[in-house]
């Protein structure tokens, strides 16, 4: 059986995953395992400002959905890698392209923010 979702539909589960995949972590996360496997160390080291707490919880998620694959060394101490599945990999491209018009368009972001800020409220409305 295979599944169409809805996203516009509320009780649709597609809600759930494209919340996932809007999420600025997962794309950080997507972007970096797409270059190659990584360790959690590695991952939080190169993500600038994200806790424990919060690579932790993303990287858990990414995993429920089957799109990161946990491996777990018997070594010690123990050593933990992360790798996009299959799944994971179509991300990449969606993602990606996300994270390039992000950076391309920040300084006309950044002027449309300064300009609507400098706007008194009779000009908002």
């Amino acid at each position: 059986i295979e599944l169409h979702g809805n996203v516009y539909d509320r009780t649709c589960p597609t809600r759930k995953i494209l919340d996932r995949i809007g999420d600025k972590w997962t794309a950080l996360v997507i972007g970096l395992l797409e270059e190659r496997t990584m360790r959690f160390s590695e991952l939080k080291q190169r993500i600038v400002g994200i806790s424990q707490k919060m690579l932790t919880q993303t990287l858990r998620n990414l995993e429920r959905d089957g799109l990161v694959i946990r491996t777990i060394y018997a070594e010690v101490p123990p050593r933990v890698e992360y790798t996009l599945t299959p799944l994971g990999k179509t991300l990449t491209v969606p993602l990606a392209a996300i994270r390039t018009w992000a950076e391309t368009h920040i300084s006309e972001v950044t002027e449309a923010q300064q300009q609507y800020d400098n706007l008194d409220d009779g000009e908002r409305a």
